[in-house]
């Protein structure tokens, strides 16, 4: 069995070879363990206790990053020596990886061929959110993305706000059509009577405007729903 290295809660104190901070730069970040990244993201440790140290009692506590991501802070609080301010770094660092596969995707401005690859675009930061969150996928005629819109203001429960945005966004950027994109923060993606009457809404609107509506699709935990494949469009 391997033993765990104990660290001074000093990290001058520690051997160069032995700081994470020092690994990465000298051999990349792919080298690290989970606990050696949380440490270098919490910087300290408390008394007695280094950051890799405090990082490995955090991991044992949650498992996963995933897990961090969507814990309720009151389960954080149960740590000591997890203040605000380390908790905040935690956060914003898995949020950041979250939203860099939707950012890459931008980029590249891919053509969209099925829902599933929108819910393996969208999922990733979507499943795990604890509020409802609304995004749309503009189009061009080839189904090529133009954009990817978040719509600040309204839900399914307030059709009328978000379809005017939505709308709105489609005429700016010359979309030829749209696929939207919501979160059920139960896990379930299975549509609600609101989310049916609001598909339907959506379609007609958009064919009044000759912007045609592929798909809504709603994200579940690891599991999504798909209008358009269930024949609902």
């Amino acid at each position: 069995m391997t033993k765990i290295k104990k660290y001074s809660p000093n990290i001058k104190d520690w051997p160069e070879e032995d700081r994470p901070r020092e690994k990465l730069l000298k051999n990349g970040e792919h080298t690290l363990s989970n606990s050696e990244l949380l440490a270098i993201l919490i910087r300290s440790g408390v008394k007695g206790e280094s950051a890799i140290d405090l990082a490995r009692r955090i991991l044992y506590k949650f498992k996963t990053f995933r897990n961090m991501s969507h814990s309720d802070i009151s389960h954080w609080k149960e740590l000591k020596g997890v203040g605000v301010a380390k908790i905040a770094q935690i956060k914003t660092a898995i949020e950041i990886g979250r939203r860099f596969r939707e950012n890459e995707i931008l980029e590249e401005k891919p053509s969209i061929e099925s829902s599933k690859e929108v819910a393996e675009i969208m999922m990733p930061r979507m499943r795990d959110l604890k509020k409802e969150l609304f995004k749309t996928i503009l189009l061009n005629s080839k189904n090529k993305m133009i954009d990817i819109i978040e719509i600040e203001k309204g839900t399914v429960d307030q059709v009328n706000p978000i379809l005017r945005e939505i709308f709105h966004q489609c005429l700016k950027y010359f979309a030829s059509s749209i696929i939207c994109i919501h979160n059920h923060p139960s896990g379930n993606p299975n549509p609600s009577s609101q989310d049916k009457k609001f598909t339907s809404e959506l379609k007609q609107a958009g064919h009044i405007l000759n912007i045609e509506v592929l798909d809504h699709i709603i994200i579940g935990d690891n599991d999504y729903f798909s209008f358009a494949d269930e024949g609902m469009l």
